[in-house]
């Protein structure tokens, strides 16, 4: 339920509906905005009957929220949000945000050098895993701390804040001390426990979607962290499983345009694992921009035919720099102002 004021409310009156709500058993979230306040209510599982609130001094109207995301959807927060990674920022009105780097770290010489080249192309993040989710046991599973250091080290030899992904809670105090942006894989986007976790920490999360989630159910994963409290969540679109198999996975971009209308939240697309093939990197890149895209995660590696994980899908040195400047050529055409 949202609780409109009207914009003459006192705050002694959106103090007297906020007691309200928690005198019914719910817990109440103002949601200021620049001619009134809002106010959402939220821990109820089913209708709230409204009319004591109704009729309280400054209340404009109430209106039934049905969805199960209530902080993500725009009914509570219809102003568009920014995400901030160390300064490089993510959202409406901002250039988009292009993280790069390997699937997997694999020595200290392997993401340093990495890290050069995409910082030279014009990326902004580097990414890189440490602890790796695979499909066998016996493929590279990462290397650990170790990892987390050279991941660091080598954004920090450049200047730019890295993203990393996190399997288990048990690895978030570790993440935390290297990374500047934790990342929530496909596998674990319904982790419930690690999204609690992870949404008490105050750091910036990027929430990938599910093999073969909805997006009622992407934005309900997002609701866990920012009931949490954590409102730094730039959600990403990687592809769902559907019955073809020409592609890695299928790439759904129509969920990019759908998330800005209903979320107020940052949205980005990852062309490597949603395509699986290098080939298909640069056009899905550009495709995905132009549905609205707020930034890219593409897979760049120096030496892809040597690569311990997702070579077949990361871009060369020199591949990374022809699509980053066909991406500057192509910007000013969507300048959405």
């Amino acid at each position: 339920m949202l609780i409109v004021m009207h914009h003459h409310a006192t705050v002694e009156e959106i103090e007297a509906v906020q007691a309200a709500v928690k005198a019914l058993g719910f817990r109440s979230q103002p949601i200021p905005g620049k001619e009134r306040t809002a106010i959402g209510v939220l821990g109820n599982q089913g209708y709230v009957e409204d009319g004591t609130i109704r009729e309280l001094p400054g209340v404009l109207e109430v209106i039934h929220v049905s969805k199960p995301y209530k902080l993500v959807s725009r009914d509570f927060h219809p102003c568009s949000s920014q995400v901030r990674v160390a300064g490089v920022g993510f959202g409406d009105g901002l250039p988009p945000v292009i993280i790069a780097g390997p699937c997997s770290v694999e020595s200290a010489h392997q993401i340093s050098t990495a890290a050069r080249l995409v910082k030279k192309a014009g990326a902004r993040i580097l990414r890189g895993g440490a602890f790796k989710p695979r499909t066998g046991p016996h493929s590279f599973q990462g290397l650990g701390v170790e990892g987390l250091r050279y991941l660091r080290a080598a954004g920090d030899e450049v200047g730019i804040p890295v993203v990393t992904e996190v399997m288990r809670i048990s690895q978030l105090e570790a993440i935390c001390r290297y990374a500047q942006m934790v990342q929530i894989g496909a596998r674990n986007m319904q982790n419930f426990e690690l999204l609690k976790e992870v949404g008490k920490l105050k750091m910036p999360v990027l929430l990938k979607r599910g093999l073969s989630a909805t997006l009622e159910e992407f934005l309900a994963a997002a609701e866990y962290l920012l009931a949490e409290g954590n409102d730094q969540v730039v959600l990403c679109e990687r592809g769902i499983r559907t019955f073809e198999t020409a592609t890695r996975n299928t790439l759904d971009l129509a969920i990019v345009p759908l998330v800005r209308e209903l979320s107020h939240l940052p949205i980005i697309v990852d062309p490597s694992h949603a395509t699986g093939r290098r080939a298909l990197v640069p056009v899905m890149s550009k495709a995905a921009l132009v549905a609205g895209a707020h930034g890219l995660m593409v897979e760049v590696h120096p030496a892809p035919e040597t690569a311990l994980c997702d070579g077949a899908q990361s871009l060369t040195e020199q591949g990374f720099a022809r699509l980053m400047e066909q991406i500057r050529r192509m910007l000013p055409m969507l300048d959405e102002s």
